[in-house]
């Protein structure tokens, strides 16, 4: 019954999206408010049909309905009950009927809050918000419908047999349940980990709120109103989407770093980094709208940056989706590749078509010029110059490169971690150079001697503690200067949030948090930013530490014997073998490590065999100074291979990420902060 209900659901949510489309557009034409209101209510319905759809498919996973196709490659009997829910998204078919679920819901959340304060780009930016929506409808409609059941045609010849289909072929017959129980693939082990519950939704939230500025900026460009007002009422929509993205980044990293078993958080692998290319245009779209916003300026610019951020957000899915790149990350090779790089070129090429031809009316026309090289403006300019330049040097690396080989001379060519950093590491380092400069600036223009003023203070901060790392035995050039460019960023927000708070103290007489507080809840948009700086500070600290100065090292021994590392000792204990309640077989080490003579901890690294493939699952002893991280890599019990890194500051990776998006609540809720 789950399959009926789901797909009768899916069907009547295409057809509602399609119809929202024909009603918004020949409503927008013909001023006529009934077919705009029907076609708005047509997109809201979107979202309960696919809540249903979308509630019978995972009734389906937790009922073990396994003649469901997707059941049945996703879960097995073993699957725990908490990634039968995750293998909603465990695969192909059920992670697109979450997209548009999540679609639906942004659609009507943006129809809510906008449509009575942007009344007159409602019915355009409704219609390519359902034409999104239709898009992905159609594809689990007719390429990966997660609602295809197996069915077996006893006239068919041995090798045809068995069948998937969404409607029931002409004397079909129904499998086994004990059949379909006993074969049933279960969930990809890469998946079973906590951080999957959570990674992949962030990631979609991310990838569909970038769709409601995208709709709101082309139904500006159509409606010919070129104002702050589409940029207003899509502002936090671009926080809420950035939050996600770089939260489902953040917790990719950790998953990467708790199951890949390389002792590291990012390989610069081509579905990581497709995630990372729409967060790089999304951040400069963030930033480059506050100058439209406060000065008038770059309007053209923000239209491209919008639009581009939405075409990454599309070539990321396809990326992902098409099997194009192998990845760890990525889903296998499907019909769904050309459908969806076909999508991606259309709306963009519309998109750019209406951008060339509102900006050769001359509708997108500056109303202010640069003023000075030290403006705000212009260094926030620069800034973005940086994050295009990121975004160019990551995508010719992971895509264009590997491709355009392929394609023109049929050699399969790959570029390595090293030479990604050899590119866009100078380039960070211009980041968090601008991310300090641009604070200290002010709007129209910022004379030398003023800027100078500012400056002496974070660049003094800086310069004593680098000499401090440098006494306390930080010799690496390198690390150095990696340091000093985070801390100095770090340092400009902390004496912004100190200066502010400092000239309330003397102004009004308070005390330090009510200058604290009163700041926050006056200007919550620049406040929050700093701790956002803040945030990154904290991220470039911890991610120099951990990859300057890692150690790594490997190691067969046996039972009772020790292998030491830096002032660490791991001594082999013992070795155990087991099965887990879901029939899995775990090889077991006990070990206990110790640091300077004394014992600190006692971990468990283990390899747990699945039918698909074993999984190494590491042993971590974690503290705020760094991570004693053990994999073991093999054994026959009394003796064992080890591989051991030392991974200095990691965790300020994960501690900068929680900063990072409190201070991008802060910014994007003004009355977060009570007065």
């Amino acid at each position: 019954m789950s399959a009926e209900i789901g797909l009768a659901a899916l069907t009547l949510a295409f057809a509602l999206a399609l119809y929202a489309i024909f009603a918004s557009v020949i409503g927008a034409r013909r001023a006529s408010s009934q077919l705009i209101l029907s076609g708005r209510n047509a997109a809201l319905l979107t979202f309960p049909a696919l809540l249903l759809a979308t509630g019978a498919l995972v009734g389906a996973l937790t009922s073990e309905q396994y003649q469901l196709s997707y059941v049945y490659s996703v879960t097995d009997p073993q699957t725990p009950a908490l990634y039968r829910f995750t293998a909603l998204w465990g695969s192909q078919r059920g992670s697109l009927l979450l997209w548009s679920l999540l679609m639906s819901v942004f659609t009507c959340a943006a129809i809510g809050l906008n449509w009575r304060s942007e009344r007159h780009l409602m019915p355009q930016a409704v219609a390519y918000m359902m034409a999104t929506l239709a898009f992905f409808l159609g594809l689990s409609l007719f390429i990966e419908n997660p609602f295809a059941r197996w069915w077996i045609l006893p006239e068919a010849p041995p090798a045809e047999q068995v069948v998937s289909t969404v409607l029931i072929p002409p004397g079909a017959i129904a499998p086994t349940d004990a059949n379909l129980r006993a074969g049933a693939e279960g969930l990809n082990p890469l998946l079973r980990h906590f951080g999957m519950v959570i990674h992949p939704p962030m990631l979609y939230l991310g990838f569909v709120g970038f769709t409601i500025p995208f709709a709101f900026a082309l139904a500006a460009l159509a409606a010919g109103d070129l104002s702050t007002g589409w940029i207003q009422a899509t502002r936090r929509w671009s926080l809420i989407a950035w939050i996600c993205l770089s939260c489902g980044l953040i917790l990719g990293g950790r998953w990467a770093y708790d199951v890949l078993g390389w002792g590291g958080y990012w390989g610069w692998d081509p579905v990581e980094n497709a995630a990372f290319l729409p967060w790089l245009v999304g951040t400069a779209f963030i930033h480059s709208v506050m100058i439209q916003e406060k000065r008038g300026m770059l309007k053209l610019w923000n239209m491209i940056l919008v639009i581009s951020t939405f075409s990454a957000v599309m070539f990321g899915t396809f990326a992902t989706r098409s099997g194009v790149i192998e990845s760890v990350h990525s889903f296998a090779r499907s019909e769904v590749g050309f459908p969806m790089l076909a999508f991606w070129a259309v709306m963009t090429l519309v998109a750019l078509a209406t951008l060339l031809w509102r900006w050769r009316r001359g509708e997108l026309r500056d109303e202010r010029q640069f003023a000075n090289l030290l403006s705000r403006e212009s260094l926030f300019v620069l800034n973005n110059v940086v994050f295009i330049a990121l975004f160019l040097a990551i995508f010719w690396g992971s895509f264009g490169l590997p491709i355009t080989s392929e394609l023109l001379l049929g050699k399969e060519v790959t570029i390595g971690p090293q030479t990604f950093e050899f590119y866009v590491v100078p380039l960070f380092i211009a980041m968090y150079i601008l991310m300090g400069l641009a604070p200290l600036s002010a709007w129209s223009a910022t004379s030398l001697r003023r800027f100078g003023a500012g400056l002496k203070a974070p660049l003094a901060l800086t310069m004593l503690s680098i000499l401090a790392l440098a006494l306390s035995g930080t010799s690496l050039i390198v690390a150095a200067l990696g340091y000093g460019v985070a801390l100095f960023a770090g340092y400009v927000a902390l004496l912004e949030i100190f200066r502010g708070a400092r000239a309330r103290r003397r102004s009004l007489d308070e005390g330090w948090l009510r200058a604290v507080t009163a700041l926050f809840r006056r200007n919550q948009r620049r406040y929050g930013g700093y701790i956002v700086h803040l945030g990154v500070t904290v991220i470039g600290i911890g991610v120099v530490a951990s990859t300057v100065f890692q150690t790594e090292t490997q190691h067969t021994i046996l039972r009772g014997e020790a292998i030491s590392v830096q002032d660490y000792s791991l001594r082999f204990d013992d070795f155990i073998r087991a099965q887990a309640v879901d029939g899995r077989l775990m090889r077991i080490a006990a070990v206990t490590v110790f640091r300077a003579g004394g014992e600190i901890a006692r971990l468990r690294p283990r390899i747990d065999d699945y039918p698909q493939m074993p999984m190494k699952i590491a042993g971590a002893h974690s503290t705020l100074e760094n991570d004693f991280y053990v994999l073991l890599m093999g054994g026959d019990g009394e003796r064992a291979t080890f591989r051991i890194y030392i991974n200095p500051l990691v965790n300020l990776v994960w501690w900068g990420g929680v900063l990072l998006v409190l201070g991008t609540v802060v910014a994007a809720y003004p009355k977060i902060v009570p007065k």
